[in-house]
């Protein structure tokens, strides 16, 4: 499920999120070449967290081609906007590959289904007969449960459930702490909001907000 190991990573990006992945490719044993951030470059850093500062998204392109390394995109996604998928999009085309990474303390089953770029974080549960679509993350204690199919562009946050069955289209977000129930579906670019119980399905570029539940239409300009 994970891609073999014949390049160097280069980390895209040195926030939170990038953090994180940079402990998981620790954890796993990845060789991590260094760190590409714009702010980083800008204010003269050489280091962080122990990596070398490569430079800005430029200097991939100047020295680093897509036949020596391939990429880890470390820029988190919120439940607006669509900056990660655009940057998987530019890099990919590109040429540079994004291989899916698992932390050793996730559990996967061994017919899952990871494509391209997909983000397994620590503790992370994934059940037989699921497919996990590229550039999605499974972020930190998230389970999904047998059967599930979740689309391209997808974040599931912290501590989400997902029971058997569902159907989680491109580009939606997963909050943390929810549960959705056996069989809803999500639509394209919906939001479950964090601690949420979906129990019915959500239309495309809806938000469902926990509580006492109420949705709303998601706005054309978060997209």
């Amino acid at each position: 499920m994970i891609a073999p190991r014949m390049r160097d990573l280069v980390l895209l990006g040195a926030g939170g999120h990038a953090r994180v992945l940079l402990a998981l490719m620790r954890a796993a044993g990845y060789s991590v070449l260094g760190v590409c951030d714009p702010h980083l470059a800008s204010s003269g850093a050489s280091r962080w967290e122990g990596l070398d500062v490569l430079g800005d998204d430029a200097a991939l392109l100047d020295r680093l081609g897509p036949e020596r390394v391939a990429l880890v995109l470390g820029i988190g996604q919120l439940s607006t906007g669509s900056l990660r998928e655009r940057l998987y999009d530019l890099w990919r085309g590109r040429g540079y590959a994004f291989p899916a990474l698992v932390h050793p303390a996730a559990w996967i089953a061994g017919d899952a289904l990871l494509s391209d770029g997909v983000q397994v974080m620590a503790g992370a549960i994934i059940q037989p007969g699921c497919a996990i679509g590229e550039n999605s993350t499974i972020n930190t204690r998230a389970s999904i449960d047998h059967d599930c199919h979740i689309a391209a562009h997808v974040h599931v946050a912290p501590g989400a459930t997902l029971c058997g069955s569902i159907h989680v289209d491109e580009g939606a977000f997963i909050g943390a702490g929810s549960v959705l129930v056996q069989g809803v579906r999500v639509g394209e670019r919906a939001v479950v909001g964090a601690g949420t119980t979906l129990v019915r399905d959500l239309g495309p570029r809806q938000i469902i907000i926990g509580g006492a539940p109420r949705i709303r239409a998601k706005p054309a300009a978060e997209s």
